[in-house]
This record gives structure tokens, C-alpha cells and sequence, in this order.
């Protein structure tokens, strides 16, 4: 049996392996095509609990403990000069060390040319079926002697403009292609495949959000790029918390975040809290409301400070999954390199985005928020049986080593 190190080189160590990231797939449709009899060749998915913002580069950063990228997206708002780089550019001509927002790329043995990741808007057949088929392609011809990761990023885009039924087909080709591989490979190979965010599936609609601020008189940067379910506000520090607190007025505005010290403040139309990061845990402290809906959870006056362990013991699999400290870090973790002074989760079936994209893309389906639909990637594995609640923070381990 040919084994391999921890760091995918010949070592001794276990089968060798197979990582395969399906991007955007929520835990959902992987179960859903588990019931068709698709995938049956591998364990119980785990829900993989993606950070808020639940977006790519910063997914795939913390799940495999890699740099953070520049911005949530390929358009982003550089503080050190105080203006937006980034954007349509990243797509333009060939993948270049400037083009490469993590470290985690480094490690990729397959991912799909540039130009693709804008064509499956406007090619999403030919494009999902050219990805996949390149990934078999360059699988086939690699050393067996090493682990091998592939990134098939086509499941996305073909998400986001066509919908489940479209996805549903994808992945009936995907399960081809990996019943292949095992005959292949037999037990000498591992599969490992896992997504880096969920997504909502139904019809979203744009809010009007920096629009709104501006005729309020407020002076923002908002990014405005890919179509997804969460805004990033970059403001005078003065300003944050009415900028914050105009925010959640708007249609489609879940709640919004912001520093205060060296706590978090949420505020949404349910009301107010504050998270305060503790020994060892977080304190959840309701000023009016519930923004996040945790009464069920917190109740009592000492039932508001839970250790970071307990807090995932108990919100998992809540609305807001890990719903306290996956806040608190949002804006405390260097999830990007240019944190958002403001982030705001928006409710499913709206998004913000670039306006020339929207009129271009029937948006199907979208993430970016803290609700379930967009956190709950999913992990599953041929040999091993993971818990049935990881967070990103903690995937490494289970993924690399």
C-alpha cells in the first residue's frame, strides 16, 4: 500500500489521499445526493461550518490554516492607501502571484484556468464539464505516491446561475469520475471531499444598501463585486455605529457588526448585543432584544458567559450556527488583511453586489451570510467517519495531517 507523510510526500504515515473542494456546495444538496444513491462509497457528511463572512478565500484560509486573503473578494479596499484594487482585473489574462489571494493555492494541484471562473456565468454547461473533465484528466497522470488536492470551483458558478437541478446533474458526473478513481486506486487512496461555504437556493434580489447611505450623507467604501449575501462598510471610525445602526433599516439587512474596544457589537431590527471575549469563552450581553436569537440559549443571568466549547456544544446547529464566537471572530480574527469596519449579514433571498453583474446573472442562489443556508459546507471522507460538527478554525487536522 503506497502510504504518505502529513505533508502529502512519502512518510509512512497513512493512505495516501485524495482532497477534493467542491466550492459553494451546502451540506443540504450533498445529502440530497446521497439519497439518490449518489457518493455511497463514503461515511455520514459532517456539516463543515464555514466563517462568517461565509466567502471563499476567507473559507479555505481557516480550514486550511493558510495566509488571509487581501479582501473578501477580489475587490477590496486597501487601508494602507486608502482606495479599491482588485476586481474585474483578476480575471484578465493568466494566473499570476498577484492573482493568488492565499497561501492555500499553493497547494493545489488542480484548479480550473482563470478565464473559467467568469465564463460559467455565460458557459455553465460547457464550462462545470470541462472542469471536471481536467480534473480527471490531471488525477489520472499524477504521481501515486503523494496526495493529491484538486479545487473544482465550476460548482459555484453553476450554482449561482442555473440552481440545485443543474448542480444535482454535476455531481452524478463527479460520481462517475470518482467510482473511477477508486477502481483505480482501490484502498490505497483516501477520498476527502468537502465544500468551503453553503448557499441559500432561492431567487435573491439586490438591496439598495450604499444608496441608502449616501443620501443619509454618510461617506462608505463598499466593495461591490460578486453577488453574495453579505455587505463589507469601510468608514471614518466616528461614524461606525450610526452607519451601523442606519444599515439594519434597509430591506433584507439581518443584523450588522462592528468593534467596540475589544468587544462586538450587534445590531439588528431585533436589537442590540454586545460579545465580550472572556477566559477561555464569550459573553453574550443583550443591551434591548435578541439580535441573534439566542434566548433559548442564554438564559439566566450566568447563563450569558459560556466557554468557547460550550458555545459550540449548544449553537452548532442553531440559525446562527457558532453563532457567538463565529461573530466575535468575524471582526477579531485576521480573516482578511483589510477588516471591514463594518460587516453586515444580509437575509436570505437578498444580496449586494456589482450592478452590471447582477443585470448579466438570474441569480439562483447566493452566500455570504451567518445564517445556515451559507454556513453549513460539508465533509465526508471513504475511510474515516468525521463528528458531525466541525468548524473551519479546526478542519486542518482532519484535512492535511
Amino acid at each position: 500500500m503506497a502510504k504518505v507523510g502529513a505533508n502529502g510526500r512519502s512518510g509512512g504515515l497513512r493512505p495516501r489521499r485524495l482532497l477534493l473542494c467542491l466550492d459553494g456546495v451546502p451540506h443540504k444538496l450533498i445529502e440530497a445526493a446521497r439519497h439518490r444513491g449518489l457518493f455511497d462509497g463514503f461515511g455520514p457528511p459532517s456539516r463543515l461550518l464555514s466563517p462568517f463572512p461565509t466567502m471563499t478565500n476567507v473559507a479555505l484560509s481557516a480550514m486550511l490554516g493558510a495566509t488571509p486573503p487581501a479582501g473578501y473578494e477580489s475587490l477590496y479596499f486597501d487601508r494602507s492607501v486608502r482606495e479599491l484594487r482588485g476586481g474585474i482585473r483578476k480575471y484578465l489574462g493568466r494566473r499570476t502571484p498577484d492573482k493568488i489571494p492565499s497561501s492555500y493555492m499553493d497547494d493545489l494541484d488542480y484548479q480550473e484556468p482563470l478565464p473559467f471562473e467568469f465564463l460559467i456565468y455565460v458557459a455553465p454547461e460547457s464550462i462545470w464539464r470541462a472542469d471536471m473533465g481536467k480534473f480527471r484528466e490531471r488525477f489520472r497522470n499524477a504521481p501515486p505516491d503523494r496526495d493529491y488536492f484538486a479545487f473544482l470551483k465550476a460548482t459555484d458558478g453553476l450554482l449561482h446561475s442555473q440552481g440545485p437541478a443543474r448542480l444535482g446533474v454535476a455531481l452524478e458526473s463527479l460520481d462517475k469520475i470518482l467510482n473511477e478513481i477508486r477502481d483505480h486506486c482501490g484502498s490505497e487512496t483516501e477520498i476527502v471531499m468537502f465544500s468551503d461555504h453553503g448557499m441559500n437556493l432561492e431567487e435573491n434580489r439586490r438591496v439598495p444598501l450604499k444608496s441608502m447611505l449616501l443620501r443619509r450623507a454618510f461617506q462608505v467604501v463598499i466593495p461591490a463585486f460578486g453577488l453574495c449575501s453579505y455587505v463589507a462598510i469601510y468608514c471614518d471610525e466616528q461614524v461606525i455605529p450610526e452607519v451601523a445602526r442606519a444599515t439594519v433599516e434597509v430591506e433584507g439587512v439581518d443584523f450588522a457588526v462592528y468593534k467596540d474596544r475589544q468587544a462586538v457589537v450587534v445590531e439588528s431590527e431585533r436589537g442590540r448585543a454586545r460579545i465580550e471575549s472572556e477566559t477561555e469563552g464569550y459573553r453574550y450581553l443583550v443591551v434591548m432584544g435578541d439580535p441573534l436569537e439566542l434566548g433559548l440559549v442564554v438564559e439566566g443571568s450566568k447563563a450569558d458567559k459560556k466557554t468557547d466549547k460550550e458555545w459550540f456544544e449548544t449553537t452548532a446547529s442553531h440559525k446562527y450556527p457558532d453563532a457567538v464566537p463565529n461573530v466575535y471572530k468575524s471582526l477579531f480574527t485576521q480573516r482578511v488583511q483589510h477588516t471591514a469596519d463594518i460587516l453586515v449579514s444580509l437575509k436570505d433571498g437578498y444580496y449586494y453586489g456589482w450592478s452590471p453583474f447582477g443585470k448579466l446573472v438570474n441569480l439562483a442562489a447566493t452566500h455570504g451570510n451567518a445564517l445556515q443556508s451559507s454556513s453549513n459546507a460539508f465533509l465526508m471522507s471513504t475511510h474515516r467517519q468525521f463528528p458531525a460538527y466541525v468548524r473551519a478554525d479546526e478542519a486542518k487536522v482532519l484535512l492535511r495531517e
